[in-house]
């Protein structure tokens, strides 16, 4: 019997639940499981009148097979409860444990909210990708989001901007090309991926008067891998994000967080797919957030975790 791939719905508050049963009537989700609090979800079924039924076969219904973990305190949509942040937490502990064993064939991730997550005590989480790389004990995993107008990994991710340039280093730029490279070759079957490397500075630094880091570290590095890779920068942000440019590559390597993140999401907001990697395991997530404007409303798009599950789908098959 094939592993299943496990669906975790994220904040309880937000719209993770609507997402995942919305996904439920569209696809055919026999191959896998979510994980969350079956209570949440008959409630929402129940409420909207939704033809779904969980761990049971109904003619006319679809079915959603469901790893039950309980909430710690009650969820009301759009409200963020400190007390439930132990919960999502344990979808994420349970989901990547299971990949770890071989239990699951990969994890697809609803948003969370990282905010209620600090408030509750668990300090300095801050996001998904930091913290499975912690639970995996994996040293070094890069975020990389991607649509159909490109892939874009990032070089640091949720970091106040000041503290940024001190982690555009030698180690750290070497060491996210390295995954970069190595999973473009192994996730998208690419022998040689031609990787397009941002500078930091506008207009990457302009021969040093608008920064140094470009010609102290970034270009050196650059140098280096060229050895064995197709790798090209350092390459003005603000240019580089166009079609004629893009076109070139195989992959965006961003020195922050909206460097590359803003131009991905104005190109395909809501029909993008967040991916890890560095990984032992496949994990996949949505390119929004929480939406706790919306949560409760039935409004919410899908089309961002449908590529999504269509993304892990190929991962897992190709692996």
């Amino acid at each position: 019997m094939a592993k299943k791939i496990a669906i975790t719905l994220g904040e309880p508050a937000g719209i993770g639940v609507e997402l995942v049963c919305k996904l439920c009537l569209q696809e055919n989700l026999r191959d896998c499981i979510v994980l969350g609090d079956i209570d949440l979800l008959t409630a929402h079924i129940k409420q909207n009148h939704l033809a779904i039924v969980i761990n049971q076969s109904k003619r006319h219904h679809k079915t959603l097979n469901c790893l039950p973990i309980s909430l710690k305190a009650k969820a009301k949509a759009g409200t963020l409860n400190k007390n439930n942040a132990a919960y999502v937490l344990q979808l994420l502990d349970q989901a990547a444990n299971g990949c770890l064993k071989g239990e699951f064939s990969a994890m697809l991730t609803c948003p969370l909210h990282k905010g209620i997550i600090n408030d509750a005590g668990f300090a300095n989480f801050s996001g998904h990708t930091e913290y499975l790389a912690q639970l995996s004990q994996t040293k070094k995993v890069v975020m990389m989001l991607l649509n159909q107008h490109m892939r874009v990994a990032l070089l640091t991710t949720h970091l106040p901007l000041k503290e940024v340039a001190a982690q555009v280093n030698t180690t750290n730029l070497s060491q996210t090309l390295h995954i970069l490279i190595q999973d473009m070759q192994q996730k998208f079957a690419l022998k040689k991926p031609k990787i397009a490397v941002c500078g930091l500075n506008p207009h990457a630094g302009e021969d040093g008067h608008l920064g140094t880091e470009e010609i102290e570290i970034i270009n050196p590095v650059i140098k280096q891998f060229q050895k064995n890779h197709a790798v090209f920068g350092a390459i003005p942000a603000d240019t580089l994000f166009t079609k004629d440019k893009l076109k070139n590559y195989d992959a965006v390597l961003a020195m922050y967080h909206d460097q590359g993140l803003a131009p991905l999401k104005y190109a395909g907001f809501g029909q993008s797919v967040n991916l890890t990697l560095g990984l032992p395991f496949i994990r996949t997530s949505v390119d929004h957030g929480t939406a706790l404007d919306i949560a409760g409303k039935n409004c919410a798009r899908i089309d961002s975790l449908v590529a999504a599950l269509k993304l892990t789908r190929e991962l897992v098959n190709h692996g």
